[in-house]
């Protein structure tokens, strides 16, 4: 059986060799390019099982390849590599797989590709969608989400999460409870009430017994303080996600 091809798209002649390198050493073939134009052009497309792709590069960048894939109506998973992560960034590639900030470690990159890999053969995708106005929450939370192995997004507001037609997509949300508008049991309420049943997890610096209470009462898988430790979140995503597939949710 042939392997899989994962295809590495990146200006930076020293990350696309080590990363090639590693990504054999996982025992699947790779092929590197310096531009996203030469990947184009390499008559490798058809047979990429999944694209690794550098978000900024001269030419054509790794957000306009993305675009431009979905234009032919390509569907090969991405992950985004870059040094150089934003909010902007990383809202607008919202269908990758994941948005890995360089450097990062082996162990992530090989569950990351895994992932990707699994959502092209059809298995479903536990895309984790965190809620919290604290940017610094958010993008680590959702860098940690990722080394999991789980495609994550983040919003910095409830309002922006609901205009934002990921919540179709979302098989457990991560909410902080005190936020600006709608907070997060208002959101809890708000998604209860239109007969949707995502798994929540409840996060917050201000931890009080009616929060509790009232947020566990409404079903909520856990509450959590911050800060929190890798290994519980980690466990409690797992819970949400076996509540999950047993509770035969309407989104």
């Amino acid at each position: 059986m042939l392997k899989h091809l994962i295809s590495v798209v990146d200006d930076d002649a020293s990350v696309l060799r080590t990363t090639t390198l590693l990504i054999e050493s996982f025992g699947f073939r790779a092929a590197g390019f310096e531009s996203a134009e030469l990947f184009l052009k390499s008559g490798r497309l058809q047979e990429t099982s999944c694209l690794i792709v550098d978000v900024r590069m001269p030419g054509m960048s790794g957000l306009q390849l993305q675009s431009h894939l979905a234009a032919l109506g390509c569907k090969i998973p991405i992950i985004f590599i870059t040094a150089y992560d934003d909010t902007v960034a990383r809202q607008r590639a919202l269908q990758a797989v994941a948005f890995l900030g360089k450097p990062f470690t082996a162990e992530i990159l090989l569950q990351t590709i895994h992932s990707a890999l699994q959502g092209q053969l059809g298995v479903r995708k536990n895309l984790i969608s965190l809620v919290d106005d604290d940017e610094s929450i958010r993008r680590t939370t959702t860098l940690l989400i990722e080394s999991f192995g789980f495609p994550a997004t983040a919003f910095e507001s409830a309002e922006s999460f609901l205009n934002s037609g990921q919540l179709h997509e979302t098989s457990c949300l991560i909410i902080d409870i005190h936020m600006p508008g709608m907070n997060g049991l208002q959101l809890q309420s708000h998604l209860a009430a239109a007969g949707c049943k995502i798994p929540i997890i409840f996060i917050t610096a201000h931890d009080n017994k009616e929060s509790r209470q009232q947020a566990l009462q409404a079903g909520a898988v856990a509450f959590l303080g911050k800060p929190f430790s890798d290994e519980l979140l980690l466990q409690t995503i797992r819970a949400a996600s076996r509540h999950d597939e047993g509770s035969g949710r309407t989104k």
